[in-house]
């Protein structure tokens, strides 16, 4: 799978991530629509990956996210991006140590979509921003590696 349509995929799979409807829990692929033109692959359906992401994402570390809570609070719309990048990255090298058996871009997945959690739940006139440097940072870190293992569906399902 092409990077390109990786970083579209990931950019939906944030959307549905910080959906909120409960009657928008059910929904597939099919409901939810996109910019770009029709896949051949059926597979990929960001609801479901996006739950699945959620499972993950929901543990938290507690005293990370106090460090962070306080780094939102004192910092500018513009720092918002650093303060984000720089917490996934902890947290990420944190489990590196923890469970190098792991990828490292597992972690980096994990602490984003925690951290991007996290933000829903406590600071939602945020989300908007965040789902932007998530969907960034995850495009810049992952992508290529989402490719290798063969896109987000199979990524999801390991």
């Amino acid at each position: 799978m092409a990077p390109k349509d990786i970083q579209q995929q990931t950019y939906e799979i944030i959307h549905c991530l910080f959906d909120q409807s409960p009657e928008n829990s059910d929904k597939t692929s099919q409901d939810i629509e996109t910019d770009c033109p029709d896949d051949d692959d059926d597979s990929f359906d960001p609801v479901i990956i996006a739950d699945k992401l959620r499972e993950v994402g929901d543990e938290l570390d507690e005293q990370v996210i106090h460090q962070f809570k306080n780094a939102l609070k004192s910092s500018s719309q513009m720092q918002v991006e650093a303060v984000f990048r720089k917490t996934a990255e902890m947290l990420c090298h944190t489990w590196m140590s923890e469970r190098g058996e792991v990828a490292m871009e597992k972690h980096l997945l994990r602490a984003t979509v925690m951290l991007g959690l996290y933000v829903k739940r406590n600071c939602p006139r945020m989300i908007p921003s965040i789902q932007g440097v998530m969907a960034t940072f995850l495009n810049t870190r992952v992508t290529l590696w989402v490719s290798q293992q063969g896109g987000w569906d199979r990524v999801a399902s390991e």
